[in-house]
């Protein structure tokens, strides 16, 4: 039996940050947990259109703050900062505390995996070839500047009886080498045909450099 290990918890700590960064006791820990995720699953379906890549959540005491990273901050802002006012008074209703919401533009949204992944589950649920879409992001990837992509989508593909994994991969995708900067998403598709998975692994490079200058004490 294969014993796989999530790219992004492998890798925390060396050159991943976690995804919320705060510090609760025994009787706040799991108020704080519960309200991370309800504010995560809130934005994921609230801001869909926008392109949400990640959400990166930090408390300061009694503030909040929520950092989107989207590959359309026009969607999320809205005319003149309209939307984000409205999102931080339905924030409200989830945590008592301050929210303070800060957007971040994704320059290249073909080699971030979780958008690449919900750009393929789109395709799929528009009723379009999964080999095709996997392909298309596949070379959109490489063409703007990967090293390296991992596509694979579980289920009843293409209608078939039997449900089955195909993938496809271009380049290099070290897994195992904790240098490496894979970028990792997964989603779901809601075909006619039931549930398709998505999965989805992007190399864009070896980080080595940083820790070489903190080594020759180069600030």
């Amino acid at each position: 039996m294969g014993h796989k290990v999530h790219p992004y918890g492998y890798r925390l700590g060396v050159n991943k940050p976690w995804v919320s960064v705060w510090f609760a006791g025994k009787k706040e820990y799991r108020t704080n947990l519960l309200e991370d995720i309800k504010i995560r699953e809130f934005l994921k379906k609230r801001l869909f259109q926008a392109g949400i890549a990640g959400i990166g959540i930090e408390r300061m005491g009694a503030r909040v703050r929520v950092t989107l990273n989207t590959s359309r901050p026009g969607i999320v802002i809205g005319k003149k900062g309209a939307e984000i006012e409205k999102l931080k008074v339905e924030l409200k209703k989830i945590t008592k505390a301050e929210v303070l919401l800060v957007i971040r533009e994704i320059k290249k949204p073909e080699i971030n995996a979780q958008l690449v992944a919900e750009n393929i589950a789109m395709q799929l649920q528009r009723r379009i070839a999964f080999r095709r879409a996997m392909k298309k992001a596949v070379l959109q990837a490489m063409k703007s500047g990967a090293l390296g992509i991992k596509v694979a989508c579980s289920g009843r593909l293409a209608g078939a009886d039997m449900a089955r994994t195909e993938w496809y991969i271009k380049g290099r995708v070290p897994l195992q080498t904790l240098r490496a900067d894979i970028d990792y998403g997964t989603t779901e598709a809601l075909t006619t045909y039931g549930i398709t998975g998505i999965k989805v692994w992007v190399f864009t490079g070896e980080i080595v450099e940083e820790r070489n200058r903190a080594a020759a004490g180069v600030e």
